[in-house]
């Protein structure tokens, strides 16, 4: 059974990354990550930075038509990247999803 909208969903996952990790090892785990979810969804991210304050990042998903298939390959491939070992204790990764208006 296909979960397949109509409308696609844009992802945007923000988090603040820990103080002490090291900013180029962080850079390549996310990508490293949305490599392997690229390939396995067909779905491109984009990694983005507070202006003004490099610890607060986020993470940017368009265009997801399979939403369910989507979310399960991200949390599959975010787990085998260890990408909670980033996160600043006490803090986490959050989740919202939008669609074009009607």
């Amino acid at each position: 059974m296909s979960t397949e909208l109509s409308v696609p969903v844009s992802y945007y996952i923000y988090y603040r990354v820990r103080e002490s990790a090291e900013r180029e090892d962080a850079h390549a785990t996310v990508r490293a990550m949305q490599a392997a979810l690229a390939q396995r969804t067909g779905v491109r991210g984009r990694l983005l930075e507070r202006y003004g304050e490099d610890v607060t990042w986020m993470e940017i998903y368009e265009d997801v038509r399979d939403p369910v298939a989507f979310e399960v390959a991200l949390q599959e491939q975010t787990a085998a990247q260890n990408l909670e070992a980033l996160i600043e204790p006490g803090s986490a990764r959050h989740m919202e999803r939008f669609t074009e208006c009607a």
